[in-house]
């Protein structure tokens, strides 16, 4: 009778030095890095190098309609320049006028809105994909549309208004009417976005919470001011500085809004003259490119200053609460 043996398995064994060798130090430390390297080669290529690069211009007298300027080191005139600019100070005065008028109620009314789609409501889906709808429209076509209900002889605003026995008012005139017709414009745009955020972080509340404060007898508006706002403080704080950064880069909405012959001067007297508008107005009308690129870092600086504000704000407001 054939007597049955057992197949030997051939043991494979890597040997601790080949296991750790040269390839497999490689694969297993070197790998993470050029997973992550394409993103850092192209921030580099379009983000650090042009950021940098505008650096070393602000330092030139270069203007495009003199040969041989961009090789004229001037040091920080440009920016001692900028201290004595008039037009530069209206610009940063209009900047943020239009960001605070326009971020402020922005962020009340998406949370809001947040608040009300947070609910068991029929048809949620639909409203929820309609408030995106603003933020997905050309903002050439948001603007030239609002250009005509804000116009001041046949303008819709104007004639609602005129129903209340309002005057007509020249929106484009005026300093505080130019800030508020493009406030509204980019309250218009950005509200729906901002208050898919918050719905995403209401979301991710326990519903648990509200249960328990249901049962303590805490009303809805309670419940809203003492559980949601101050779970939504992480998601309020992005909010307000990715907002913040926006109205500081604002251009389209006022270079749109213009409807003369220099769209870039932001009116007649300069009156909506936001930073971003200034910046291309000495590149590419008056070809200053030098001044142009110092405008540039000083926008920079100025949104550091305040999204730093804001994280100092948000970090004592948290201080205040532990205490």
């Amino acid at each position: 009778m054939a007597v049955l043996t057992k197949p030997r398995v051939r043991a494979t064994h890597v040997a601790p030095r080949a296991r750790h060798g040269l390839r497999y130090r490689l694969d297993v430390k070197g790998a993470p890095y050029l997973y992550i390297a394409p993103f850092f080669l192209v921030f580099g290529v379009f983000g650090l190098f042009p950021l940098v690069y505008t650096g070393y211009v602000s330092l030139t007298g270069w203007r495009a309609d003199t040969p041989g300027s961009e090789d004229t080191f001037v040091g920080w005139r440009n920016y001692a320049d900028l201290v004595h600019d008039p037009f530069f100070w209206n610009a940063v005065k209009n900047t943020i006028g239009i960001g605070l008028i326009s971020t402020v109620p922005q962020l009340l009314m998406a949370l809001g809105i947040a608040h009300l789609l947070n609910y068991k409501l029929r048809g949620r889906t639909f409203f929820r994909m309609g408030v995106l709808l603003p933020n997905v429209t050309s903002v050439a076509a948001v603007t030239i549309i609002f250009v005509q209900l804000f116009g001041r002889d046949y303008g819709m605003i104007n004639w609602f208004l005129g129903l209340f026995g309002i005057g007509h008012t020249d929106w484009q005139a005026g300093t505080l009417s130019s800030w508020i017709a493009i406030s509204v414009i980019v309250t218009w745009r950005w509200t729906g976005y901002n208050a898919l955020i918050y719905l995403a972080g209401m979301q991710a509340i326990p519903f648990e919470l509200y249960e328990s404060a249901a049962l303590d007898g805490a009303s809805r508006w309670k419940q809203f001011w003492m559980i949601t706002v101050p779970m939504l403080r992480p998601t309020i704080l992005f909010t307000v500085i990715v907002s913040t950064i926006g109205s500081l880069q604002l251009f389209g909405e006022p270079l749109l809004f213009n409807t003369s012959q220099t769209p870039t001067t932001g009116g007649s007297q300069h009156q909506f003259q936001t930073l971003a508008l200034y910046t291309y107005d000495q590149f590419w009308q008056k070809f200053k490119y030098g001044y142009g690129a110092a405008i540039s870092w000083a926008m920079f600086l100025l949104i550091a200053l305040f999204v730093v504000v804001n994280l100092v704000a948000a970090r004592r407001m948290r201080g205040a609460d532990a205490s």
